[in-house]
């Protein structure tokens, strides 16, 4: 038996397609950040005996936030699906499949697809993705206050068929997300006394970018793939920039 855990934070655009892509799962565990929107009233309209949410907190930790939704999931599979993603049906069916073998993994990577303004990324810094998102509860945590990673000493298998994700949606909000996460990574690097200089300020972005765009291919996504690979540079330039400015301020 499998549960689904799910993080939310004002995705009313979001949640419907979402929860209605995890009907499949025994259970569904939300985990809210106080959303301010309508994503709480459109979860409980639903009336769906499956689902359970919890308002808890993020505190810039993300890691704590799924490690949260774990403590409460009660079977033994555990599935991690962010509001932007859906699972379809021929990942849905792969996963009941693994889930009811009896084999010696303790998880398993899923790949990801990215959706962005109408057009599949297939090339850049998101063109071959896999995540450890489904997961044996007892069998490990996750780490990371962003960009978290799932802990564990199991063997790992890796599913054929992908997850789909719609990120980003405005460019407003593809700004607003950088300077989040950015905020965040560069007070876990501060914390964990990482040390940057104006030498990596300059040069890792451009690297990024040349890395993404061009050795990756990400001008194979047309305007799309130049717009994310600019974007991921800035998320690089801010992370290193933010560090800086909290050891100046130290």
């Amino acid at each position: 038996m499998t549960s689904a855990v799910v993080l939310t934070k004002n995705e009313e655009n979001n949640i419907i397609d979402c929860l209605e892509s995890l009907s499949w799962c025994d259970e569904i565990i939300v985990v809210d950040d106080f959303s301010q929107d309508r994503t709480i009233e459109i979860i409980n309209s639903l009336k769906n005996k499956k689902i359970a949410v919890f308002r808890h907190a993020l505190n810039e930790n993300y890691s704590k936030q799924r490690n949260f939704g774990l403590s409460k999931a009660k079977y033994e599979w555990i599935l991690f699906v962010d509001a932007d993603e859906r699972i379809p049906l021929s990942l849905r069916d792969e996963i009941l499949k693994a889930t009811s073998r009896r084999d010696n993994y303790d998880g398993y990577f899923i790949k990801r697809k990215d959706f962005i303004w109408g057009k599949e990324l297939r090339y850049g810094e998101t063109g071959n993705i896999k995540l450890l998102r489904l997961v044996k509860k007892g069998k490990g945590e996750w780490s990371g206050h962003v960009h978290e990673r799932w802990e564990t000493e199991g063997a790992v298998g890796q599913l054929n068929f992908s997850l789909m994700h719609y990120p980003h949606q405005t460019i407003t909000e593809f700004l607003r997300e950088i300077n989040f996460y950015t905020e965040i990574k560069a007070k876990e690097l501060f914390d964990s006394g990482i040390k940057t200089s104006w030498l990596s300020i300059i040069l890792y972005p451009k690297a990024k970018f040349i890395l993404n765009y061009f050795l990756r291919l990400g001008f194979l996504d047309g305007i799309q793939g130049l717009i994310v690979a600019i974007f991921m540079s800035f998320h690089s330039f801010l992370v290193r920039s933010k560090l800086w400015k909290l050891r100046q301020e130290k």
